[in-house]
């Protein structure tokens, strides 16, 4: 087994009983694509079960943990939590893409950033998961990596609208984003973007689009507003 998808289970603190099913979550169709493998033999069939594993969990959790809640609300918030830029989000707090197998073509543009490729995979994970150990173990992983830190990550989700909401009833100056860089060819470019209010900057992120970015600066300016307490 590759020594790197031990480190992962050590990260994740899940240990395989059948190592082929993590090898196999984190084999990604354009790597198997490459070698000319069977269209079965990528993680796309993980995927699919992972999704369906993560929705029956989320859903049973945010039922039993807000109960005052209706069914709109639940829904707003489910999806939140297993949007595909969410999802990405935790999938980087595992370093998930180092452990991706990526073709060649995949590889030099980027693929191991991109949100699509690594919230699939983590699905794949999830479905990897519940194939080897159960509807427990997949549910104890999905609790641990993907529904902690709900208020952060809902903040995240709506985080350029929270932002514009809380600026336009506590500050008399404007919110605007500036953009800082912009690196790489047109199909690996790279974005980094600020956050202001008037000339004072709050949040700084970076992404793979210029819409990624400037949700990840609003994200930061919300955090500063909250935590800091600063004047600005």
């Amino acid at each position: 087994m590759n020594r790197d998808l031990k480190k992962l289970e050590e990260t994740i603190g899940y240990s395989f009983h059948n190592k082929r099913l993590l090898s196999h979550a984190m084999t990604h169709s354009s790597y198997a694509n490459e070698h000319r493998w069977e269209k079965t033999r990528c993680n796309e069939r993980l995927e699919f079960l992972g999704d369906a594993v993560l929705e029956l969990v989320s859903s049973d959790f945010l039922f039993h943990t807000y109960g005052d809640l209706p069914e709109g609300d639940l829904t707003k918030t489910r999806a939140s939590l297993v949007c595909e830029p969410t999802l990405a989000f935790c999938a980087e707090q595992i370093e998930l893409g180092e452990y991706l197998l990526l073709g060649k073509g995949e590889e030099a543009t980027g693929g191991r950033r991109r949100h699509s490729v690594v919230s699939d995979g983590l699905e794949a994970l999830i479905g990897a998961i519940y194939l080897d150990g159960g509807f427990a173990s997949a549910k104890e992983f999905i609790l641990r990596f993907i529904l902690n830190d709900i208020e952060h990550k809902q903040l995240f989700y709506d985080s350029k609208t929270i932002l514009q909401e809380m600026v336009q009833s506590q500050y008399e100056e404007p919110l605007t984003y500036q953009l800082l860089k912009e690196e790489g060819p047109d199909h690996n470019k790279s974005f980094e973007v600020c956050a202001r209010i008037g000339e004072r900057e709050i949040g700084k992120g970076s992404g793979r689009t210029k819409k990624a970015a400037e949700q990840v600066a609003a994200y930061n300016g919300i955090l500063t507003i909250k935590d800091s307490q600063v004047c600005i």
